[in-house]
């Protein structure tokens, strides 16, 4: 049985039940995810062979810092970063360093500012240089499962809906989902209920309401599925090295869809757009 509760009057802790946002919300979630979205435009003249990932995460925390905004990430369970970079085979929470990128390499950058209280989480994928038409190919499919994912959003829907549009479209294209993690709401807690999964079937999970807000993140391989997190406890990699990537949108369930926060303003979360 999945409870509904209304966020404005809802503890701040995660429960299990369901927020549903007002305009309130919604005014809040816009504010803070614009941020994010304008902070991963910023990234993309960085991301170029000879930048350090390091340097990356020093922009965003300088970016978010002077815009009265705190990196979600920084501090966060240990974590010491204000973003996450990951590279090729990395799946997703790759931590930042003095490593330089090289030509052909692919990025994802993930970062939530917490702005007035709100969490603004995205992540894009970001090529260096020319890249092999199989990792441009990659990062095309991903794109278009999370877009597929988002527009299966819409009030009355199972949230199973967004899970199957994704697999449906990934698996058709020969690339493959990861199992290991998943989409969250989101708000004034960083990760919220519900899990929202990338794979699944249209009549699972709870009913899609007015007033939810989540993550849909997709991450893809050219390869198998399975991964596996090393030795510092955070960075998840494909155990057969295939290349994998990620993007994400933060999104809030309307009338009659969805309204998608974190859309670059000048268009560049789109593969191909990214400089």
């Amino acid at each position: 049985m999945v409870n509904y509760l209304d966020a404005a009057t809802a503890p701040l802790k995660n429960t299990g039940q369901i927020r549903l946002h007002g305009e309130e919300g919604f005014e809040g979630m816009r504010k803070a995810c614009a941020l994010t979205a304008n902070a991963l435009d910023l990234v993309a003249p960085m991301v170029k062979s000879g930048t350090t990932t390091n340097a990356i995460d020093q922009m965003l925390y300088e970016y978010g810092m002077d815009h009265n905004a705190v990196p979600a990430t920084l501090n966060y369970r240990g974590y010491t970063k204000s973003c996450c970079t990951s590279i090729n085979h990395v799946v997703c929470h790759g931590i930042p360093n003095d490593k330089p990128l090289r030509e052909g390499d692919i990025v994802n950058v993930d970062v939530t500012y917490v702005l007035d209280g709100w969490h603004g989480d995205s992540s894009r994928m970001y090529p260096v240089g020319e890249i092999k038409r199989s990792a441009e190919r990659l990062m095309e499919v991903t794109h278009e499962s999370l877009m597929r994912g988002i527009a299966a959003v819409k009030p009355g829907v199972k949230l199973g809906a967004v899970g199957a549009a994704i697999q449906q479209y990934a698996e058709g294209e020969r690339c493959s989902v990861v199992r290991d993690f998943c989409g969250h709401g989101i708000g004034q807690l960083f990760h919220d209920a519900p899990n929202v999964l990338h794979y699944g079937h249209v009549d699972e999970g709870p009913e899609l309401r007015k007033g939810m807000i989540f993550t849909i993140e997709p991450m893809i391989n050219l390869g198998r599925p399975h991964v596996k997190v090393l030795g510092d406890g955070w960075t998840a990699v494909t155990r057969d090295r295939s290349l994998s990537a990620q993007y994400e949108h933060t999104i809030g369930v309307t009338d009659d869809g969805c309204e998608i926060f974190t859309l670059s303003p000048n268009g560049l979360d789109r593969p191909g757009l990214s400089s």
